[in-house]
């Protein structure tokens, strides 16, 4: 049981420190390293899980890990690494919050 908690607890710190590093959370999109595995939208996994297949290799382990705790409503585990960074990524553009309705002639 103490080998399978110390997995348990390695799989969580390298899901804490790995970032999506292509397609749409990607670095091209999310600049300089891409979203952080357990933000992205449960969706865009469930995308993988049910259209495209996860990636190969460990990253698809980890993703594949992430969805099925979002999943399973147990993604409040993540909210430490949201603390330590910073709270959620912001994955839309903030909304603009004033105009300008001036004429210009």
């Amino acid at each position: 049981m103490n080998d399978l908690a110390e997995s348990m607890r390695r799989d969580l710190e390298e899901i804490g420190r790995t970032f999506m590093p292509f397609g749409k959370y990607g670095p091209q999109h999310f600049p300089p390293k891409g979203v952080p595995i357990y933000d992205i939208p449960a969706e865009y996994l469930g995308w993988f899980a049910n259209k495209a297949g996860f990636p190969k290799g460990r990253l698809g382990e980890l993703l594949r890990m992430v969805h099925q705790m979002k999943v399973d409503g147990s993604d409040v585990v993540f909210d430490m690494f949201r603390k330590r960074n910073g709270g959620r990524t912001e994955l839309r553009p903030e909304k603009r919050k004033s105009w300008d309705f001036t004429e210009s002639s």
